[in-house]
């Protein structure tokens, strides 16, 4: 089988270095463009089944992705939301430095090892995305595509599963 993995497009939060987690924050221009991009390249890609997370990000993207003439193959997925910043949600990087050094500096170099404060680890990103995965390739055969729009973190994760 094949798996197409994709991130959300831009939202403004992306370009200003805000940190989102599960906040529900809506794709900028940028983004529309860049999901709608996506769909292009993706138009003559016979997909036989789609899932997004419910963040709106990802499930804009995923409809912009697939088009008019599939979006409603799309399944949601609370599994594939990103990860649970915690208390960092909504800060900048800058402020999350000068706010908690030491966890924010274990984040940049050893990501693996941080449980982000009244928040997710990897570890926690990574079971539950991997349960919503391989519930989205039940009944799949070895000739069918999945698309898969998630999240930063969710599809580093998975992707290190996979690989």
């Amino acid at each position: 089988m094949k798996i197409i993995l994709a991130r959300h497009g831009e939202t403004p939060w992306n370009a200003a270095g805000r940190y989102q987690g599960q906040i529900d924050i809506p794709l900028s221009e940028t983004g529309i463009v860049q999901a709608t991009k996506l769909g292009e390249r993706l138009r003559r890609v016979d997909i036989t089944r789609a899932v997004s997370s419910q963040l709106s990000r990802a499930a804009t993207t995923a409809e912009l992705a697939l088009g008019d003439d599939r979006k409603n193959m799309l399944i949601i997925d609370e599994r594939l939301q990103e990860i649970a910043h915690g208390q960092w949600e909504g800060l900048l990087a800058e402020e999350i430095a000068e706010q908690d050094p030491v966890t924010f500096k274990a984040w940049r170099d050893a990501p693996q090892t941080v449980q982000m404060p009244d928040g997710e680890s990897l570890q926690q990103v990574l079971d539950r995305a991997w349960q919503g995965l391989a519930a989205a390739c039940e009944g799949l055969s070895d000739d069918d595509t999945l698309l898969v729009v998630a999240h930063d973190a969710v599809n580093r994760v998975l992707l290190c599963k996979i690989l």
